[in-house]
């Protein structure tokens, strides 16, 4: 024979699962799917690299459906990976790795915990494709890119990229990991999205450290994908107390109590030892101060949560008398019992958190701004040599 291996898959079908035949006008041309029709607007050109993840999705060992339907469910997780990429990007504008990158072991818990989620996601998908498991590869690039990173890891880093002064030691971390999540994410999808991937790839905002004409040039480096696992078990339970959280949240959201979840306070209770020893690990300091003094600033639940204020309370009925009964509730996944009330304090112009202590203390730049964003702006304006102009809210006529 003139191969060693032989894959075999089924016949393509229509969404209802009929045979394509053009007495029944059912057929799907790719070259239709890939360039789009005479009107784009109902027949828009979604490119290749749709059309290779539809294929890379399928179950090929049956036979597999295709449609615009599909094609369109298909473009939206092709849609949620170049957004991710975009993100990733562009919050390296300012990232030098030779200058700028953080060492392993200087790294925050969260940070190692996404370097060793991260190596987990490669060694899974370079072990499905080398299967030629398509399917299982696919799925978990989209698990990845979504579940651990867009809604926890990079939902929690805006604070830090956006918030923290251009060099403090939590931001440039986040950057160190965003920085090897990017070449990772290329890497991973290359095979599948190889325009994607090139794309990304050309457009880094840093000259990579190994060959960079092309993703393609040197595949996947041994250190991306040898991270370990790191608290993992502690970051779960983190993020089965934000979905606890975010569902009373829901909760008070649709009563009008609170609006984004950073006007909110939380209060927690649990019985496990262990899930309060987590917790009481991670509880910060009583105000926005910068440097933190009770953690290091990211492992930190006003954070990971995006809460304005976290309490650990020693019983039910403190959970009770802090917060309406209409917005208290047993968590589905962690067990602990969570209350939701109105955040206390003033709003900070800046990074919108809720704080006691907004405004005070003779701070320079406004009654309006907490003690962290009042030291960001002002190292902002040391390394610029600009002045920061506090912006004018005009107050809305009375009618």
């Amino acid at each position: 024979a003139p191969y060693k291996p032989v894959l075999t898959h089924g016949f393509v079908l229509d969404e209802k699962g009929f045979k394509m035949s053009k007495s029944l006008g059912n057929v799907v041309d790719p070259l239709f799917v890939i360039e789009g029709g005479n009107n784009k607007k109902l027949d828009p050109a979604y490119g290749a690299d749709v059309l290779r993840l539809w294929v890379a999705s399928v179950d090929y060992a049956g036979d597999v459906r295709v449609g615009s339907n599909i094609i369109k469910q298909t473009f939206e997780s092709y849609r949620k990976l170049r957004n991710t990429a975009r993100y990733l990007i562009g919050n390296l504008a300012d990232y030098d790795p030779k200058k700028d990158a953080v060492a392993y072991e200087d790294l925050p818990s969260m940070d190692k915990w996404m370097l060793g989620s991260m190596s987990l996601m490669l060694n899974e998908v370079d072990d499905a494709l080398s299967k030629y498991q398509f399917g299982r590869a696919t799925n978990e690039i989209l698990r990845f890119a979504t579940a651990d990173l867009s809604n926890f890891y990079l939902d929690v880093a805006k604070d830090r990229l956006y918030i923290s002064a251009n060099n403090d030691a939590r931001r440039r971390s986040c950057q160190t990991v965003i920085h090897a999540v990017l070449e990772g994410f290329a890497k991973s999808v290359a095979p599948i999205l190889p325009h994607m991937a090139e794309d990304i790839w050309q457009n880094l905002p840093y000259k990579a450290d190994s060959d960079d004409s092309s993703v393609f040039e040197g595949g996947l480096s041994k250190e991306l994908m040898s991270y370990p696992e790191f608290d993992t078990e502690r970051w779960n339970l983190v993020r089965d107390v934000r979905t606890d959280v975010n569902q009373v949240l829901e909760l008070a959201r649709q009563d009008k109590l609170v609006g984004a979840s950073l006007d909110s306070a939380a209060y927690i209770y649990t019985s496990d030892e262990n899930i309060r020893k987590v917790l009481d690990q991670l509880d910060g300091d009583d105000s926005l101060v910068t440097p933190s003094v009770k953690t290091n600033g990211v492992d930190e639940l006003r954070t990971a949560l995006m809460i304005s204020q976290v309490n650990i309370v020693d019983s039910e009925d403190e959970v009770a008398s802090s917060c309406d009964a209409a917005y208290i509730a047993k968590g589905e996944l962690s067990g602990c019992t969570i209350g939701v009330k109105k955040a206390e304090g003033t709003k900070c112009g800046r990074c919108w958190f809720y704080d006691t202590e907004v405004g005070k203390h003779g701070l320079r730049y406004g009654a309006d701004i907490c003690q962290r964003c009042d030291e960001a702006i002002f190292s902002w304006e040391e390394k610029s040599g600009s002045k920061f102009a506090a912006p004018v809210v005009e107050e809305a006529p009375v009618a």
